[in-house]
């Protein structure tokens, strides 16, 4: 006979698999405790979730402190269509949404500082359009600009779970996903002994 307690995690856990196969986006644990009760082990069926489902086709992850089923990453092939992309990011786009990722909250006219180079106001639409960015509140100095930050939707399209595991500059490179511009400005940064002013056009134009 089981015991009533593994009785009760397991009726908790097919709850909290229910909630989350028919919900349409991720949940939280706040979520599911609204779903399935207060004095429900949440986090213990999840983590009974997450072994049961670990090496299948569907997946439970977490990404930003939300909860979702996923396709695995290396069935993705089967599940792919060809298609075209009407809009794909702008280079300024990336280095926008890059700068935002590393630096959050920022504002405008920081990540124009980092940048070197002015942003339009159609590249930040356009992050917040995909849903990657966010506004997060206004800097307390004159003029209280507004401050940008990424959203779960963003941790949850490149596969992070949380911002701790972006890639530092060792990985990009060893990836080869800088720039050989980018790369020969710092060799030759390195040489001088720091960086020095360089100004660049506006790519947003």
């Amino acid at each position: 006979m089981t015991p009533p307690d593994e009785a009760l995690v397991d009726e908790v856990g097919r709850a909290v698999e229910a909630v989350l196969f028919a919900a349409e986006q991720p949940l939280t644990l706040a979520d599911l405790r609204a779903y399935v009760g207060e004095e429900a082990d949440i986090a213990a069926a999840l983590a009974a979730l997450t072994d049961h489902y670990a090496g299948r086709g569907v997946e439970l992850v977490e990404r930003g402190g939300r909860w979702h089923f996923q396709t695995a990453p290396d069935l993705a092939n089967f599940l792919r269509r060809d298609r075209e992309d009407s809009r794909k990011l702008s280079r300024a786009g990336i280095e926008t949404l890059a700068i935002i990722a590393y630096h959050e909250p920022v504002t405008r006219a920081e990540i124009e500082a980092i940048r070197g180079v002015q942003i339009s106001k159609g590249t930040l639409d356009v992050l917040m359009e995909a849903g990657w960015i966010r506004p997060a509140g206004r800097r307390e100095v004159p003029g209280r600009p507004l401050m940008y930050a990424t959203t779960p939707e963003f941790l949850s399209h490149f596969g992070l779970a949380s911002r701790r595991d972006l890639p530092g500059i060792d990985d990009l490179r060893a990836a080869g996903l800088l720039d050989p511009v980018d790369l020969a400005f710092e060799a030759a940064h390195s040489e001088a002994g720091g960086p020095e002013a360089v100004e660049t056009a506006d790519e947003d134009d």
